[in-house]
């Protein structure tokens, strides 16, 4: 059965991969409104006789959706019936299912009623919190074979504390590049890294679309050295561990190519593929700060068994 779970946590990781950039395609062509205020129906009908391009989109994202969706409730189901004993299984498995519900939801939401750019910026967001899930899921599946140590492996509480406090912070960038899709700011600033190269400081003339792609810009080189930094520190002081040493060398690399991609949009005029390749990227990144966050979680739950040991030893002596 182990065999047949991997097999299906595979296929759901990138089935969620293949749901974010359905879902950034719909945003990056325009397609939101391809089904005009109708959910589930596409203007009213289930087959319309008429189909657009953008219709043609976003009904294919609403048919993964569900697609998916069943895939991950499968899996969900399966990995709290065969794996709940190991102590993550049942919390990732509910919030896979939960997250994927809320961020269909949302999606929904947003088509019948309509919102404002500031609230649709964070379906991208809910859509990455939902993927970690089913990523961590898929790990912990993988990981039943030990074919790598991750039992010995101690996160020191300030290093774990980074961790978080940096996850969070990614959310916070990736609200900011969903804001700088929905505004329609991609191009307001034709040069990079700044908004206008030949004069960089002319904060004054700026718009409010200029501020959101500025802010965007801004708040991911931020991320960029911080992770730079803290990859630098990670590696350096757990040099010992390889799941550390190759995992934080992938999430560098991730995020370097997420500030290339940024860069390349804004030279191809916003290209289809650079832009999708984007999303594409910056949701792996994310995959991997959870995975950070799963370790640290273990050795924070480590450090106070051990706590706790020493604390009935004192007592008996």
């Amino acid at each position: 059965m182990i065999k047949q779970l991997k097999y299906l946590s595979v296929i759901a990781t990138i089935c969620m991969l293949f749901l974010l950039l359905g879902g950034a395609l719909v945003t990056k062509t325009g397609s939101a409104d391809g089904c005009g205020n109708s959910w589930p129906l596409c203007e009213g009908e289930v087959l319309p006789s008429i189909v657009t391009i953008e219709m043609a989109i976003e009904l294919s994202h609403r048919l993964v959706t569900g697609v998916v969706g069943i895939v991950v409730l499968l899996l969900a189901i399966l990995a709290w019936r065969n794996l709940g004993n190991i102590r993550e299984v049942k919390f990732l498995a509910f919030l896979s299912v939960f997250f994927i519900v809320v961020q269909a939801l949302v999606g929904a939401a947003a088509v019948v009623w309509g919102q404002n750019d500031f609230v649709l910026a964070t379906h991208f967001g809910i859509s990455l919190i939902s993927f970690a899930s089913v990523f961590l899921l898929t790990l912990l599946i993988f990981e039943i074979d030990k074919k790598w140590d991750t039992k010995t492996l101690l996160i020191k509480k300030k290093h774990r504390i980074e961790i978080y406090a940096l996850t969070i912070y990614t959310l916070l960038v990736v609200y900011t590049g969903a804001l700088v899709r929905h505004t329609e700011s991609n191009l307001v600033c034709g040069s990079w890294p700044f908004c206008n190269n030949s004069d960089p400081f002319a904060f004054s003339d700026y718009y409010l679309q200029q501020w959101i792609q500025m802010g965007h810009r801004l708040s991911a080189g931020m991320l960029f050295i911080w992770t730079l930094i803290l990859t630098i520190r990670m590696i350096k002081y757990y040099k010992s561990s390889k799941v550390m040493v190759w995992s934080w060398a992938i999430t560098i690399s991730l995020i370097s190519f997420q500030v290339i991609l940024g860069a390349l949009i804004i030279f191809t005029l916003l290209n289809l593929g650079i832009a999708l390749l984007h999303a594409l990227v910056v949701s792996c990144y994310f995959g991997m700060l959870s995975y950070f966050v799963l370790l640290s979680n273990r050795s924070s739950k480590a450090e106070k068994l051990y706590q706790e040991e020493l604390n009935k030893r004192e007592l008996i002596i």
